[in-house]
């Protein structure tokens, strides 16, 4: 059911030569070859424009990323005076850029974990995959190296790297691979809408998950396992609020076990969810979180790691013969990248960041659900701040999901790209996210847009079964 799309297949032409030089993230090869890519041109505020001049919504700000819009002149501005100053340095052996020390400082000053250090990377992954490496130092100089395993939820996604994708709770990005590697364990996505059974309740559903977490742990060996990873809401895995008093329940178990929490803000952070980072919105307390995305605003490839003063002194106590730590990245604290994220946190300060994103992140969930009202295939809207999911289902009174055959999820994208939305689809979930600029007028074009591929879509969903 997705809308087909023609592409120029000259040898020469712009279409033909990625299809024969470029090997795409997140795309099915074979699809691409058949339709060829959508070629983006230019970006302007939260909009974007393909090679044709055709406008595009921006609704997932690019990959969940470009807080502050295409087209952010003071960014481009802090990119080239640093290039202008220094193209590159390094952060090992003692050296630092000067505006990375700066950075961290910054960061720290809004960290959710009290006292907390900066390490720096280039990417959600490489941060991620940080913060396991720290959890496995900080339990071997506890005495407890055997503790080594990893706990994730399904349907989180925490990277592309091997560890990384071994978190990932998503079958797609363990198929290829004989993913996830061993010590990589799997506990329930809190997805009450799906997860819950008949007439249990909410709060009913959190002591279950708890109780099959610590289940999951005992099976195991409290003594194997060094940390639970979690996005506060699921982002690609279909923008999963949890429940009430979720984190409260499965930190009580994991404390109990001594067990590191590690919070995956890579999506969640820099006020996405309506406050600083996803773990306030949602009552967590993570020991490390991984920090990317929002950090530049995705206009230089930058992450972080805030850690916490226990894995600091833990550090310290392994090192303390005068041993280098093993760990880094030929660009962590890049003098680019950090005079870009100084700049972006300096507008989302001056932009008072949180309030607005709580302002649109209403007005645009209030859109939604009143368009769900009319609509007989939006099972829920949820969401906080500026990410919103809309779950599309065959039978609202029973929240049966479509026959994935049907490709539902698909054909909307491609709805939307005809009517000149970008969206994301998460099987039959469609995610927004865009970027955190996007003021009054934004919304209401994306919810106009939104309303009409929906209505279009429940159309050609009712030519494929019979009325009832």
């Amino acid at each position: 059911m997705e809308a087909a799309r023609v592409f120029d297949s000259k040898p020469n032409s712009a279409e033909a030569r990625d299809i024969a030089f470029h090997l795409h993230s997140q795309t099915n090869p074979q699809r691409h070859a058949e339709i060829g890519p959508l070629i983006m041109a230019r970006g302007e505020g939260v909009h974007v424009y393909d090679a044709s001049g055709k406008r595009y919504l921006e609704a997932m700000a690019g990959l969940w990323c470009t807080s502050l819009g295409f087209s952010e002149t003071r960014l481009k501005a802090a990119a080239a005076a640093a290039y202008d100053k220094f193209g590159f340095y390094h952060s090992f052996n003692h050296k630092t850029p000067d505006n990375t020390i700066e950075l961290a400082e910054k960061l720290v000053e809004i960290s959710p974990i009290p006292d907390a250090q900066a390490y720096f990377a280039t990417s959600g992954s490489e941060a991620t995959e940080t913060m396991v490496k720290l959890a496995w130092v900080y339990h071997a100089v506890h005495g407890k190296p055997g503790k080594r395993k990893i706990i994730a939820r399904d349907r989180g996604f925490h990277g592309s790297t091997i560890v990384a994708a071994s978190m990932c709770g998503l079958p797609r990005m363990h198929r290829e691979f004989g993913l996830p590697l061993d010590g990589f364990l799997h506990t329930h996505c809190p997805d009450a809408y799906r997860g819950t059974r008949p007439g249990e309740s909410e709060p009913a559903f959190v002591d279950r998950l708890a109780a099959d977490l610590e289940a999951l742990i005992v099976d195991e060996g409290p003594d194997t396992i060094a940390a639970f990873i979690a996005e506060p809401i699921n982002a690609g895995g279909g923008i999963v609020v949890p429940p009430k008093g979720y984190f409260a329940a499965i930190e009580a178990v994991l404390r109990r076990h001594d067990i590191l929490v590690l919070g995956d803000e890579v999506v969640c952070g820099f006020g996405r969810t309506g406050n600083w980072f996803g773990c306030e919105t949602v009552g967590m307390k993570p020991d490390m979180v991984a920090l990317a995305k929002g950090i530049t605003s995705s206009y230089f490839p930058m992450s972080a790691v805030l850690l916490g003063r226990p894995i600091r002194e833990a550090l310290s106590e392994m090192n303390k013969g005068g041993e280098l730590f093993g760990h880094g990245f030929t660009n962590s604290g890049h003098p680019v990248g950090a005079a870009i994220a100084l700049e972006t946190l300096k507008i989302y300060h001056e932009m008072d960041v949180v309030p607005h994103v709580r302002r649109m992140g209403g007005r645009l969930r209030a859109g939604l659900e009143q368009i769900a009202r009319d609509s007989r295939i939006v099972g829920q809207v949820r969401g906080e701040g500026l990410m919103i999911g809309v779950e599309l289902v065959a039978d609202l009174a029973t929240r049966q999901a479509f026959d994935p055959a049907l490709k539902v999820g698909a054909m909307f994208d491609a709805l939307a790209i005809e009517n000149g939305l970008i969206i994301r689809a998460m099987g039959d979930t469609i995610g927004f996210c865009p970027p955190l600029v996007i003021d009054e007028a934004g919304i209401d074009e994306a919810l106009d847009l939104f309303g009409r591929t929906l209505f279009s879509a429940e159309a050609k969903l009712a030519e494929k079964r019979p009325s009832a």
